[in-house]
């Protein structure tokens, strides 16, 4: 027996749903977590420390339950566009793009493909009220704060439909307002020397990186075979001129592991590079991370698209290209063993959104709207104007014919998903942290003891 909850169908049964949230996390993580049991580990305690961060971790579960939902907001078009695939409220923050500009934008591609344009609405919408629990917000708080974000990702995509500058348009300090303005302040005072200095050591008028317990140094052939990737990459880059001209002449290299509660058990590399010039505070540091298996694939059902990418770290960076307009120019692709791999600098200008000392609805009303807006442009970017075939179409007009006279009605069903989904979220963090602790969890102990088949890994890989 089964019911709808906010148009996504659950059975009535606690064990039932537990199961499937064990079997969806296994069929997602398997092979990673057999090559790296320990980070694995690492990632369900860290999920299992609050809803959100369960959440967070768990975006293969949204998808799975995407796949029985009806969305009455899609169509021909708008069910194949760019999507981010991951859009929950702590994957916002800054970079430094192509042009030198600080921008504040949607961050973390891994997941990035191509679905329902509402689905990222869907799961930003829900994250937010997941977060605002936290914060005590009442249910008719978290509805007008949604609505907030909805309304203005309606406006910008009017805006975009009538004007040929989606591509142009960016979140800067110069039309932002409150935390979104300070966060990109802050991140211009932020140096390359401050990144190297916590990365590395300078020895006898050297730059290399510092020996830590995450890093590790490689065996001649592994490093041999790391170099050879890195000159497959040099051929993936966008188009010169750059805005700085760098070497590419490789001064130090490191093993390490995955970065953040995403990214468990997948095999890294750092690479330190000649930087601009020859003083020594110009050095950039390139992250090589194999790519992974994007949530919203495991439900998109073309081959189209997924054969038109080499491998997961092709499908990585295009993807970053096609939805942030003027990405790095470091961004590029490779591949190790066959494997993909994503490129791209550890930038000092790359600073998360913190929401922790946002706390009134009046501080937090004006960052929904600029949320909104990046958000649109993150889907308007990424269509017929940029440098792929996958959408041949503009989004912003798409997405206009789609909802047509429906807007107040769009608005009311994404913010009922939102309060539904996310008490779901709630109900499934507890099923997952029974599960865990009961060793319910196949190749996986909370308890810590390994069964030998499963205790291999990669030397040195770790959670970030």
């Amino acid at each position: 027996m089964a019911h709808s909850l906010a148009g996504v169908t659950h059975s009535t049964e606690p064990g039932d749903r537990g199961r499937l949230i064990v079997d969806v996390l296994v069929e997602a993580f398997s092979d990673l977590m057999a090559a790296d049991t320990d980070a694995f580990r690492t990632k369900f305690r860290k999920m299992a420390a609050d809803p959100f961060a369960f959440y967070r971790g768990s975006a293969c579960l949204f998808y799975a339950d995407m796949a029985t939902t009806e969305d009455r907001w899609c169509d021909e078009r708008t069910s194949r566009v760019w999507i981010h695939g991951d859009l929950h409220a702590e994957n916002f923050g800054t970079y430094m793009d192509s042009t030198g500009r600080i921008v504040f934008d949607v961050n973390d591609f891994d997941e990035a493909y191509l679905g329902h344009v509402s689905w990222d609405l869907r799961r930003f919408a829900a994250s937010f009220a997941l977060m605002s629990w936290r914060k005590a917000f009442s249910d008719d708080v978290i509805a007008e704060l949604v609505g907030v974000y909805l309304h203005a990702w309606l406006d910008q995509v009017e805006a975009f439909a009538r004007s040929d500058a989606d591509r142009d348009f960016a979140l800067t300090v110069h039309n932002t307002e409150g935390a979104v303005h300070e966060l990109i302040r802050e991140t211009a005072t932020r140096t390359r020397q401050g990144l190297l200095d916590r990365m590395t050591v300078v020895e006898d008028h050297e730059r290399h990186f510092a020996d830590r317990a995450r890093n590790r140094r490689l065996d001649d052939a592994e490093r041999d075979e790391v170099l050879q990737a890195l000159e497959r990459y040099k051929a993936t880059l966008p188009p010169r001129p750059w805005r700085r001209e760098v070497a590419y002449d490789v001064k130090d290299l490191i093993g390490t592991g995955g970065f953040g509660i995403g990214s468990a058990g997948l095999p890294a590399y750092n690479v330190l590079l000649e930087g601009y010039d020859e003083a020594l505070e110009n050095d950039v540091v390139l992250s090589i991370k194999q790519g992974n298996v994007p949530a919203p694939s495991r439900i998109v059902d073309d081959p189209e698209i997924r054969e038109y990418f080499d491998h997961e770290g092709h499908r990585t960076a295009t993807s970053q290209r096609a939805l942030q307009s003027h990405a790095s120019q470091f961004l590029g692709y490779t591949d190790i063993g066959g494997t993909g791999f994503l490129v791209a600098e550890l930038s000092p200008y790359e600073q998360d959104l913190d929401w922790e000392d946002l706390t009134e609805p009046d501080e937090i009303r004006p960052v929904m709207e600029q949320l909104g807006r990046a958000t649109a442009k993150l889907h308007c970017v990424g269509d017929a104007d940029s440098d792929h075939t996958l959408v041949p179409f503009q989004t912003e007009e798409a997405v206009i014919a789609m909802i047509g006279d429906r807007r107040e009605d769009f608005v009311a069903d994404l913010v009922e998903f939102a309060h539904g989904y996310a008490r779901q979220a709630q109900e499934d963090h507890r099923l997952f942290v029974d599960a865990f602790r009961a060793g319910a969890i196949p190749g996986i102990s909370s308890s810590g003891s390994m069964p030998k088949a499963s205790s291999g890994g990669s030397p040195g890989a770790g959670e970030g």
